[in-house]
C-alpha cells in the first residue's frame, strides 16, 4: 500500500474493542484506542537475550527497526528487521459480513515469525504485555483482577475491573470498563505473568519463538453484556448459544489457517473491485476503511431472534442507531450483506412505534452508545423539535428501505413498516419541496433554510417509495409518489439553479454552492429525475471550487466531508473525473498531520481533521463499487 495510513488497524472488534496505532511504524508511539486514549499493548522480542521492542512504545527499551507496513482489509502486517533477523507481525480480525458468529467472535489474532537475516541461528523470544487500559474507561484509583487460565492447549491470562457493573454508562468519550480481556497463545512453552509498567497493570505472555513454525496470540474480550435494548440487557451474536469467551477463543486458534485464507480472498477481492471502480488509490482507501466501518457497530439479537446492527456516533456525541450516520454507511453494508442494514433500521422503526415519539417524522437516533433506550439527541434543548432533523432522517429511511428491497429482490422488510413510510413520506410531501430552518446530517455547520441538497433528499425519499410500492405490487401508490417526485424535482430545477447554470447552497442564496451529494440515488436507480447531463454540468463546476485536499462541502466554509465527497464524484460520467475526486482525498489522508483513524471531516486547505473519526459514515466511500455492481439498478 502506497498510502501512509493516518492510523493503524491493529484490533478491530467493536466500539470498545479496538486498538490502533497513531503511527505508521508500530512501535514509536503507544497503540490507542480510537479515541485517542491509551490501549497500550507492548510486543517485545528478546533476540539472542537482546531485548527490542516491536509493537507499542517502551522509552526505556530499544526498538526493533520497521522495514515495511501493508494494510489490506482484514489484516495489517508490519515487517522489522537488524542485523539478525527479519521479524513479521500479521495483525488480522476476520471480519467477513457474510458469517454472523466471525463477525462478532470478539477474538483478534497476531501471528509472529521469523528469519535468519545473517545465515546464523539465532534464539528468540516474544513477550507480549497487554495494559489494564483496555479494560478500564478511568485508571484512577480503580483495581483490576488478573487470572492465569490453562485450557486445553491454551495458556491464558484474563483481566478486568474489579467492580463489575455491565453497561453502567454511556456516552462517546467512554471506554468500557466491564468484561474480561484476555490474553492467550497456544504455545505449550508459554509462560504467564503479571506486572507493572509505570504503574499500570498488565498481563503478559512470554513463547519462544522458532524460525520454522509461526506463534500465535489470541486477543480477545468477553463484554458480558454487550447492547441494553429498551431496558433489556443483550449479549453479542457470537455467545447467543452459551459459548464462553474460552471456547471461543480456542474455535479461533482451530480456524486460524483456513480463516487466513478467508480473509485473504476477501480482501483481495475488495481491492480488485475498487481497483476496477476508481484506480490504486480508491482501492487503498476502501481497504484501509473496511474494518474501521464494520467495528463501529455491535451486532445483537432483539427478543425475535431477528439481527439489530447497533453503529456507534464515534466522536460526536456517542448517540447509537443514528440514522444519518446509518445511511452514509450502507453502500458498503448493500454490497456484502443487505441484512446487516435491516439490523441498522430496526431499532429505529422500535423506537419510532414507542410512546416517547411524538412526532410525524422519522427519529434521528435510538438511543447513546451501549444503551438503546429512547433518543438522547437534543433531548434537553427546551425546544426538542428545533434540534431534530425531519426531512433528513424521513428520506434516509426511505432510501435505506428502498434500497433493502432492491438489493434483496424483494419489499417484505417494507411491509412491516408501510404505515411509517407512508407517514413519513407524507412529511416530506409537505415540507420537501423548501424545507425549513431544520438541520440536516451536516450539522456541524448549523441550521439553514430553503436547503438545495435536503430538498433532494426528500425527492429521493419520495422515489424511494416508488420503488418499495412497485416491488409490492401496487401500482397506483407507485405511480402517485413517483409523480410527486417528478413534481418536486421540477420545482427543484426551477429554484436551485444560478444564473449561469450552476447550484445553489439554498434557494434564497444566489452565488453559492454545495454538493449535491444526495443525488446520488438517481444514478444509482436509473430513475431518471435528473439527467447525466445535468449531473456533469454540476460536477464541472464542482471544480472550480477544489483546494488541495479537495471540494468543500459548501461554499460556507474549506472542511469536507470524505463520504459526499465521493458521493458527489460517483455522479460522473467517466472513471477519469471521478479519480479527480478521489486523488485529493487520498492525499488527505496521505499527507495530514492529524494521525487519527480515517476522519471524514476535514479542512480542504490543510488536511488536517477538523472533528471526527472511526466513524462508520466511511461506509460510503464504497459507493463507486456499489454503482458499477448495478445491484440497486431499478
Amino acid at each position: 500500500m502506497k498510502l501512509r495510513a493516518p492510523a493503524v488497524p491493529l484490533i478491530t472488534v467493536d466500539p470498545f474493542f479496538t486498538v490502533w496505532s497513531a503511527d505508521s511504524v508500530l512501535n514509536h508511539s503507544k497503540t490507542e484506542h480510537w479515541s485517542g486514549k491509551g490501549n497500550s499493548i507492548i510486543g517485545s522480542a528478546f533476540i539472542d537475550g537482546k531485548e527490542f521492542v516491536f509493537l507499542g512504545y517502551h522509552r526505556d527499551k530499544k526498538k526493533l527497526p520497521q522495514v515495511s507496513l501493508e494494510i489490506q482489509a482484514l489484516s495489517t502486517t508490519a515487517v522489522f528487521e537488524n542485523e539478525s533477523i527479519r521479524l513479521t507481525a500479521v495483525f488480522t480480525t476476520p471480519l467477513l459480513p457474510d458469517d454472523y458468529r466471525l463477525l462478532t467472535r470478539p477474538v483478534s489474532y497476531m501471528e509472529v515469525s521469523f528469519e535468519s537475516v545473517d545465515g546464523k541461528e539465532h534464539e528468540v523470544k516474544i513477550n507480549v504485555a497487554v495494559s489494564e487500559e483496555l479494560c478500564l474507561d478511568n485508571q484512577k484509583n480503580i483495581d483490576v483482577t488478573t487470572e492465569d487460565i490453562k485450557y486445553g492447549r491454551l495458556t491464558a491470562m484474563k483481566m478486568g475491573n474489579e467492580t463489575q457493573k455491565p453497561l453502567n454508562k454511556s456516552g462517546d468519550d467512554v471506554r468500557i470498563d466491564w468484561g474480561y480481556c484476555y490474553l492467550a497463545t497456544d504455545c505449550p512453552k508459554a509462560e504467564s505473568s503479571f506486572s507493572r509498567i509505570w504503574s499500570d497493570a498488565h498481563i503478559n505472555i512470554s513463547a519462544p519463538l522458532y524460525e520454522s513454525k509461526p506463534l500465535m496470540y489470541y486477543f480477545a474480550y468477553d463484554d458480558v453484556y454487550s447492547i441494553e435494548y429498551f431496558g433489556k440487557p443483550l449479549r453479542s451474536y457470537w455467545n447467543k448459544d452459551g459459548q464462553t469467551i474460552l471456547e471461543a477463543i480456542a474455535e479461533a486458534a482451530d480456524e486460524y489457517e483456513s480463516l487466513k485464507l478467508k480473509c485473504k480472498e476477501f480482501s483481495d477481492k475488495l481491492y480488485a473491485d475498487a481497483f476496477a471502480a476508481g484506480g490504486e488509490e480508491y482501492a487503498e482507501m476502501l481497504s484501509l476503511a473496511y474494518r474501521q466501518v464494520i467495528a463501529g457497530h455491535k451486532l445483537v439479537l432483539d427478543e425475535n431472534g431477528e439481527i439489530l446492527f447497533v453503529s456507534k456516533e464515534c466522536y460526536s456525541n456517542g448517540c447509537a442507531a443514528t440514522v444519518d450516520v446509518s445511511y452514509p454507511s450502507t453502500p458498503l453494508f448493500l454490497l456484502y450483506n443487505p441484512e446487516l442494514v435491516k439490523g441498522m433500521m430496526r431499532p429505529v422503526y422500535k423506537f419510532a412505534r414507542s410512546d416517547k415519539w411524538i412526532f410525524d417524522f422519522a427519529p434521528h437516533d435510538v438511543g447513546q452508545y451501549p444503551l438503546l433506550n429512547g433518543q438522547v439527541y437534543a433531548c434537553n434543548a427546551k425546544d426538542v423539535r428545533k434540534y431534530q432533523m425531519p426531512v433528513e432522517e424521513c428520506g434516509n429511511m426511505l432510501v435505506m428501505e428502498a434500497n433493502v428491497a432492491l438489493a434483496t429482490g424483494n419489499a417484505d422488510f417494507a411491509t412491516e413498516h408501510i404505515d411509517l413510510l407512508e407517514k413519513w413520506c407524507d412529511y416530506l410531501i409537505e415540507y420537501g419541496t423548501d424545507p425549513g430552518n431544520q438541520l440536516c446530517t451536516d450539522d456541524f455547520a448549523g441550521h439553514l433554510a430553503h436547503n438545495c441538497n435536503l430538498s433532494l433528499k426528500a425527492i429521493m425519499g419520495l422515489q424511494g417509495m416508488s420503488i418499495i410500492t412497485d416491488m409490492l405490487g401496487n401500482s397506483e401508490k407507485s405511480a402517485h409518489y413517483r409523480n410527486e417526485a417528478e413534481k418536486m424535482a421540477e420545482i427543484w430545477l426551477n429554484t436551485a439553479v444560478n444564473d449561469d447554470g450552476t447550484t445553489k447552497l439554498a434557494f434564497d442564496q444566489p452565488d453559492t454552492y454545495s454538493m449535491k451529494y444526495n443525488m446520488v440515488w438517481d444514478k444509482v436507480w436509473g430513475s431518471g429525475l435528473f439527467t447525466q447531463e445535468f449531473m456533469d454540468a454540476e460536477i464541472a463546476d464542482n471544480f472550480n471550487h477544489f483546494n488541495r485536499y479537495g471540494m468543500p462541502l459548501d461554499s460556507r466554509a474549506d472542511y469536507t466531508k470524505s463520504d459526499w465527497l465521493v458521493w458527489t464524484g460517483a455522479m460522473a460520467s467517466s472513471d477519469e473525473t471521478f479519480r479527480k475526486y478521489i486523488a485529493p482525498l487520498w492525499a488527505a489522508y496521505n499527507e495530514s498531520t492529524s494521525r487519527v483513524p480515517m476522519t471524514d471531516w476535514y479542512d480542504t486547505v490543510s488536511g488536517k481533521w477538523v472533528s471526527f473519526r472511526h466513524r462508520t459514515v466511511q461506509g460510503g466511500l464504497f459507493m463507486r463499487v456499489l454503482m458499477n455492481s448495478g445491484k440497486l439498478k431499478v
